[in-house]
Protein backbone atom coordinates (compact mmCIF):
# COMPACT_ATOMS: atom_id res chain seq x y z
CA UNK A 1 0.00 0.00 0.00
CA UNK A 2 2.72 2.48 0.93
CA UNK A 3 4.78 1.43 -2.05
CA UNK A 4 1.83 2.30 -4.31
CA UNK A 5 1.40 5.67 -2.59
CA UNK A 6 5.09 6.42 -3.12
CA UNK A 7 4.93 5.53 -6.81
CA UNK A 8 1.79 7.64 -7.24
CA UNK A 9 3.50 10.54 -5.45
CA UNK A 10 6.47 10.23 -7.80
CA UNK A 11 4.18 10.46 -10.83
CA UNK A 12 2.34 13.42 -9.31
CA UNK A 13 5.59 15.24 -8.56
CA UNK A 14 6.71 14.68 -12.14
CA UNK A 15 3.43 16.11 -13.46
CA UNK A 16 3.48 19.15 -11.19
CA UNK A 17 7.24 19.65 -11.53
CA UNK A 18 7.63 19.77 -7.73
CA UNK A 19 11.41 19.32 -7.54
CA UNK A 20 11.59 18.92 -3.76
CA UNK A 21 8.90 16.23 -3.67
CA UNK A 22 10.40 14.53 -6.71
CA UNK A 23 13.90 14.29 -5.27
CA UNK A 24 12.64 13.24 -1.83
CA UNK A 25 10.37 10.49 -3.18
CA UNK A 26 13.20 9.26 -5.38
CA UNK A 27 15.43 9.05 -2.29
CA UNK A 28 12.76 7.04 -0.49
CA UNK A 29 12.28 4.67 -3.43
CA UNK A 30 16.05 4.18 -3.76
CA UNK A 31 16.29 3.30 -0.06
CA UNK A 32 13.39 0.88 -0.52
CA UNK A 33 15.11 -0.78 -3.44
CA UNK A 34 18.23 -1.21 -1.28
CA UNK A 35 16.10 -2.80 1.45
CA UNK A 36 14.48 -5.13 -1.08
CA UNK A 37 17.88 -6.25 -2.34
CA UNK A 38 19.07 -6.77 1.24
CA UNK A 39 15.94 -8.82 2.01
CA UNK A 40 16.56 -11.05 -1.02
CA UNK A 41 20.15 -11.52 0.15
CA UNK A 42 18.79 -12.71 3.50
CA UNK A 43 16.65 -15.29 1.73
CA UNK A 44 13.31 -13.47 1.89
CA UNK A 45 11.58 -13.58 -1.46
CA UNK A 46 8.92 -11.00 -0.64
CA UNK A 47 9.31 -7.25 -0.74
CA UNK A 48 9.81 -5.09 2.31
CA UNK A 49 6.61 -4.82 4.37
CA UNK A 50 4.71 -1.61 5.07
CA UNK A 51 5.91 -1.75 8.67
CA UNK A 52 9.53 -1.81 7.50
CA UNK A 53 8.79 1.06 5.12
CA UNK A 54 7.37 3.09 8.03
CA UNK A 55 10.49 2.36 10.07
CA UNK A 56 12.61 3.50 7.14
CA UNK A 57 10.62 6.72 6.79
CA UNK A 58 10.89 7.37 10.51
CA UNK A 59 14.66 6.87 10.32
CA UNK A 60 14.88 9.27 7.37
CA UNK A 61 12.97 11.93 9.32
CA UNK A 62 15.29 11.51 12.31
CA UNK A 63 18.36 11.85 10.06
CA UNK A 64 17.00 15.06 8.61
CA UNK A 65 16.21 16.52 12.01
CA UNK A 66 19.79 15.80 13.09
CA UNK A 67 21.05 17.44 9.90
CA UNK A 68 18.92 20.52 10.52
CA UNK A 69 20.58 21.02 13.90
CA UNK A 70 24.03 20.69 12.37
CA UNK A 71 23.20 23.05 9.52
CA UNK A 72 21.89 25.64 11.97
CA UNK A 73 25.08 25.37 14.02
CA UNK A 74 27.07 25.85 10.82
CA UNK A 75 24.91 28.84 9.83
CA UNK A 76 23.66 27.07 6.69
CA UNK A 77 19.99 28.00 6.93
CA UNK A 78 19.38 27.30 3.24
CA UNK A 79 20.31 23.64 3.73
CA UNK A 80 18.32 23.47 6.97
CA UNK A 81 15.24 24.73 5.12
CA UNK A 82 15.70 22.11 2.41
CA UNK A 83 15.92 19.35 5.04
CA UNK A 84 12.76 20.70 6.70
CA UNK A 85 11.00 20.59 3.33
CA UNK A 86 12.09 16.97 2.86
CA UNK A 87 10.66 16.13 6.29
CA UNK A 88 7.31 17.59 5.22
CA UNK A 89 7.32 15.43 2.09
CA UNK A 90 8.22 12.27 4.02
CA UNK A 91 5.58 12.94 6.67
CA UNK A 92 2.89 12.82 3.96
CA UNK A 93 3.34 9.04 3.91
CA UNK A 94 3.35 8.56 7.68
CA UNK A 95 0.18 7.68 9.59
CA UNK A 96 -1.21 10.13 12.13
CA UNK A 97 1.18 10.11 15.13
CA UNK A 98 -0.05 9.18 18.58
CA UNK A 99 -0.52 12.05 21.01
CA UNK A 100 0.83 12.06 24.58
CA UNK A 101 -2.23 10.33 26.10
CA UNK A 102 -2.37 7.65 23.41
CA UNK A 103 1.34 6.97 23.85
CA UNK A 104 0.92 6.61 27.62
CA UNK A 105 -1.99 4.20 27.09
CA UNK A 106 0.05 2.18 24.59
CA UNK A 107 2.95 1.97 27.04
CA UNK A 108 0.59 0.71 29.75
CA UNK A 109 -0.82 -1.87 27.34
CA UNK A 110 2.69 -2.99 26.40
CA UNK A 111 3.56 -3.53 30.07
CA UNK A 112 0.39 -5.58 30.58
CA UNK A 113 0.66 -7.58 27.34
CA UNK A 114 4.33 -8.51 27.82
CA UNK A 115 4.10 -8.99 31.57
CA UNK A 116 6.99 -6.58 32.09
CA UNK A 117 7.80 -6.09 35.77
CA UNK A 118 11.23 -4.46 35.80
CA UNK A 119 13.95 -2.85 33.73
CA UNK A 120 15.16 -6.22 32.44
CA UNK A 121 11.83 -6.55 30.59
CA UNK A 122 12.15 -3.18 28.89
CA UNK A 123 13.53 -4.60 25.63
CA UNK A 124 10.58 -6.95 25.26
CA UNK A 125 8.08 -4.14 25.91
CA UNK A 126 9.83 -1.79 23.45
CA UNK A 127 9.85 -4.53 20.79
CA UNK A 128 6.10 -4.91 21.34
CA UNK A 129 5.59 -1.15 20.88
CA UNK A 130 7.78 -1.02 17.76
CA UNK A 131 5.90 -3.90 16.21
CA UNK A 132 2.47 -2.46 16.90
CA UNK A 133 3.10 1.29 16.45
CA UNK A 134 5.84 1.58 13.82
CA UNK A 135 5.74 5.02 12.24
CA UNK A 136 3.10 6.33 14.64
CA UNK A 137 4.99 6.67 17.91
CA UNK A 138 7.97 8.68 19.09
CA UNK A 139 9.93 5.81 20.62
CA UNK A 140 12.28 8.12 22.53
CA UNK A 141 9.32 9.52 24.49
CA UNK A 142 7.83 6.04 24.83
CA UNK A 143 11.12 4.76 26.23
CA UNK A 144 11.13 7.45 28.91
CA UNK A 145 7.51 6.65 29.83
CA UNK A 146 8.30 2.94 29.93
CA UNK A 147 11.31 3.48 32.20
CA UNK A 148 9.17 5.47 34.60
CA UNK A 149 6.53 2.76 34.60
CA UNK A 150 9.02 -0.06 35.20
CA UNK A 151 10.98 1.60 38.01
Amino acid sequence: MLRTQLNDALKQALKTKDQLALSTVRLILAALKDRDIQARGEGRSDCVSDQEILELLQKMIKQRRDSIELYKEGNRLDLAEREAGEIEVIERFMPQPLDEEETAAAVSDAVEETGATGMRDMGRAMAFLKQRFAGRMDFAKASVMLKQKLT
